[in-house]
């Protein structure tokens, strides 16, 4: 996703809209709640897959492992968001891995049961569409970034995402413990390149080091430079 446009707010921040968030967590769902330590596992790619999960706090990692065991990350999640829904779509076994990279909340949905949720709650059909909309235009986007963009635009995007650039009209969030190899893997670089692009960043003003990476709205004129 470009960080230059900032998504719509949520449907759940709207004035009198439906409050996601709520509905989920009241026994208008019946869903269970997992609690997950930092790179525990979540669910392996090749097994069942059964349910839709819906973060409620910390961070996801999901990624698909090759035949010949490279790993590649294809997102990493936050609060507010869905993982495993290709189970509504007729898959029958998850097609990447799940793992928590910080202490982690989630709500573990039914199939069957997200269904008829969806069914008969129209806003929150709506919210969920939503959401998978924008999964697929930053998917196309991440694939657009990764063919045309240099290493540095690539890394200063991931990061802006990361903060969750442009969401709700809230600051930008601290990064705590993300590795560069974990940002390597996202750019599709080196963790040698990384840090050096890291360096002049800091040296620039665009990122802190504060108990975590502090991201600054200004890496946005890094994305924005022909």
């Amino acid at each position: 996703m470009n960080p230059s446009r900032k998504r719509s707010k949520s449907l759940s921040k709207k004035k009198g809209a439906f409050d996601a968030r709520t509905f989920l967590d009241s026994a208008g769902v019946a869903r269970r709640i997992r609690r997950f330590k930092k790179a525990e596992t979540i669910f392996s790619q090749g097994t069942h897959a059964d349910s839709v999960m819906y973060i409620q706090e910390g961070r996801v990692k999901i990624t698909v492992l090759s035949a010949a065991g490279k790993e590649a990350i294809i997102a990493i999640l936050g609060p507010g968001e869905f993982f495993g829904e290709g189970c509504l779509a007729g898959q029958t076994v998850r097609m990447g891995n799940a793992r928590a990279t910080t202490a982690s909340a989630v709500l573990v949905i039914a199939k069957k049961e997200m269904l008829r949720v969806l069914h008969e709650q129209h806003e929150l059909s709506d919210l969920f569409l939503h959401f998978v909309l924008m999964r697929n235009i930053r998917i196309e986007e991440d694939l657009v970034d990764r063919l045309f963009n240099s290493i540095e635009k690539r890394l200063a995007r991931a990061l802006l995402l990361l903060a969750r650039y442009g969401e709700q009209d809230q600051p930008l969030q601290v990064l705590s413990k993300i590795s560069q190899e974990t940002l390597a893997e996202m750019v599709g670089t080196t963790r040698t390149r990384i840090n050096l692009f890291m360096n002049k960043f800091r040296r620039l003003g665009f990122i802190r080091y504060n108990g975590g990476i502090q991201v600054d709205t200004s890496l946005l004129t890094v994305v924005l430079h022909d």
